[in-house]
């Protein structure tokens, strides 16, 4: 059975078509017209091994906030529609990576309900242009839209590049882990036998 979506999304503020492949390569294109978020979201496929396509326009002169924010919603969308019911999936996954001097673990519950924790504070203002508190801002619109538990905890770091990148990268990780088929189990991962 194919585990994909399409996501279409269209609002007054932003144009995206997402689509996602959960046992792919990492592969696919991410244009979103912030060359900060494309070299983000490049991180997040190669890591989790899920085929991701963005194509966004936004309103880009007004900020990035909007382009940034739907792209979230839009890949959490994309990624609960194309787990379904869960069943057969690990369900958890967490992931503590080291990059340079930083490091950061992140843990995730796809079973179907909301909760986001974020302790990674990035010091500086701007990662470039892009303004780094968007970082944050993405995953929480991620989680919501997944209807998963994110947490998210920088042990240590300094350079807001890296720390976003260990970010984008340790949660790829989880999200890898907890989305992967159990060869052991095909039920649904609860006690409750629904999610």
């Amino acid at each position: 059975m194919s585990r994909t979506a399409s996501i279409d999304r269209r609002t007054g503020e932003t144009q995206i078509q997402l689509s996602v492949d959960l046992d792919g390569s990492g592969g696919g294109t991410r244009q979103s017209g912030i060359g900060f978020l494309d070299h983000m979201l490049d991180l997040f496929a190669k890591h989790s091994l899920i085929d991701l396509n963005v194509d966004a326009t936004g309103d880009l002169h007004v900020d990035d906030h909007h382009t940034c924010e739907d792209i979230g919603i839009a890949l959490g969308s994309a990624i609960d529609e194309a787990l379904g019911d869960r069943a057969g999936v690990y369900r958890y996954g967490h992931f503590t990576l080291p990059m340079d001097e930083c490091l950061v673990t992140a843990a995730v519950d796809m079973g179907g309900r909301y909760a986001f924790e974020y302790r990674a504070p990035i010091a500086a203002d701007k990662i470039g242009t892009f303004d780094s508190e968007l970082v944050e801002h993405f995953w929480q619109s991620f989680a919501a839209n997944a209807k998963c538990n994110l947490h998210v905890v920088l042990h240590h770091g300094r350079n807001a590049h890296h720390i976003s990148e260990c970010v984008f990268k340790a949660t790829a990780r989880a999200i890898r882990m907890a989305v992967e088929k159990d060869p052991r189990n095909q039920a649904i991962p609860s006690t409750k036998g629904v999610l």
